[in-house]
């Protein structure tokens, strides 16, 4: 892996830095959610850059897209709007979209007109996702959807969900999946919330009841979606966002601790941890960079990303156990707009980073098993 960017990389960087300075500041965003400051990434092409110039992108790498995608994070972007289409949704497009659907959906992705939900885990479909059971019968030209979708994240706010579901309930259950582009905004959806353990409104449950979405809304052949949604995990699971989200608290945290080194508080067991959770920070970046080093270089990076995914993860975790532990009992004290505030939501947010995209213990199986080479039992 080369560990130098271009000069025209670090200009794209440099570039990027000056526009968010001047931007994020005046963006009116709803829980990180702002069309028209998506609206000003897609009139400078920084949507989609990645992807092909037919198709409206500006055909750079991987590399480029993952300098893009830390700096929104660093400097606290709202993205939310266009985050997901652009991560996931339009990159399983250019791969398995038909021409059509490559024409209608990949222009109103990069202009930022249009937003996406996923809709994957279900109550007994987790970890097993392949136990989908939210049915799509044919009829006609349509499919009629009926079943629900669980932990759905901002479907609230979004107007189009990416959906899987079930098209063979005989066949096994890999081969009988199948997926959808379902607005949900169509009569029979209904979107209720689910409050997690910090009392926000960042997951939902989404219910189908006989909703008829257009067969040329099948993205991918019937019955054959699972390896569509295996490689669709693998855009979730690789980018670099996993781990640079809870950078700018890290060092929140380091200053917090340089101030109680110099009040003589800052006890030595934690100096050690917080060395080493900056230098894992490093390695978790270069395990970031590799896997996009190796989307450049034409290679499907599997078990890369599950590596990449499960550190990131388990790394802010510590991040925000650290925390806690040098706000001590002022720590409960959860005070919004304080730093022992989002010490606290942080903290209790971060069990959750282990478990979405896939658990680490799903990782670690695909590290052992794709990448390692070694038996499934």
């Amino acid at each position: 892996m080369r560990f130098r960017f271009t000069p025209e990389q670090e200009a794209f960087r440099q570039e990027l830095r000056e526009f968010l300075r001047e931007e994020v500041p005046k963006a009116e965003a709803v829980d990180g959610f702002s069309q028209s400051f998506s609206k000003k990434l897609a009139a400078r092409g920084w949507i989609g850059l990645a992807w092909p110039k037919e198709y409206g992108g500006q055909g750079l790498g991987p590399i480029e897209q993952m300098i893009y995608t830390e700096e929104m994070i660093l400097h606290d972007a709202p993205r939310g709007y266009h985050f997901v289409a652009e991560r996931q949704v339009g990159p399983s497009l250019i791969r398995h979209g038909t021409e059509e659907q490559k024409r209608e959906w990949i222009p109103k992705i990069i202009n930022a007109d249009v937003s996406f939900a996923l809709g994957l885990s279900e109550p007994n479909a987790g970890s097993d996702l392949a136990n989908v059971q939210t049915r799509a019968e044919r009829d006609g030209d349509d499919y009629v959807v009926n079943g629900q979708k669980i932990w759905t994240s901002n479907a609230h706010l979004c107007d189009h969900i990416w959906l899987v579901v079930r098209t063979d309930p005989n066949a096994p259950k890999h081969r009988g999946i199948s997926c959808l582009i379902a607005d949900l905004r169509a009569p029979g959806v209904t979107i209720q919330p689910l409050y997690d353990m910090t009392g926000g409104h960042h997951f939902n449950q989404v219910f189908f009841e006989n909703v008829r979405v257009p067969v040329s809304r099948r993205v991918g052949e019937e019955n054959q979606g699972w390896y569509i949604l295996a490689e669709h995990l693998d855009f979730e699971r690789s980018g670099i966002e996993r781990l640079v989200e809870l950078e700018r608290h890290f060092w929140d945290v380091i200053e917090l601790a340089r101030r109680l080194a110099r009040e003589g508080r800052l006890p030595p067991a934690l100096r050690h941890r917080l060395a080493e959770l900056a230098v894992e920070l490093e390695v978790g970046r270069l395990l970031c960079y590799r896997v996009a080093w190796l989307q450049s270089t034409g290679r499907v990076p599997n078990a890369e990303a599950s590596m990449a995914k499960v550190f990131g993860t388990e790394w802010s975790q510590r991040v925000t156990q650290a925390a806690m532990n040098l706000l001590q009992l002022s720590g409960a004290a959860w005070k919004e707009g304080e730093f022992g505030g989002t010490a606290a939501r942080l903290y209790l947010h971060a069990v959750s980073r282990t478990i979405a995209a896939g658990t680490s213990e799903i990782q670690r199986n695909i590290i052992a098993t794709r990448g390692l080479g070694l038996p499934r039992s």
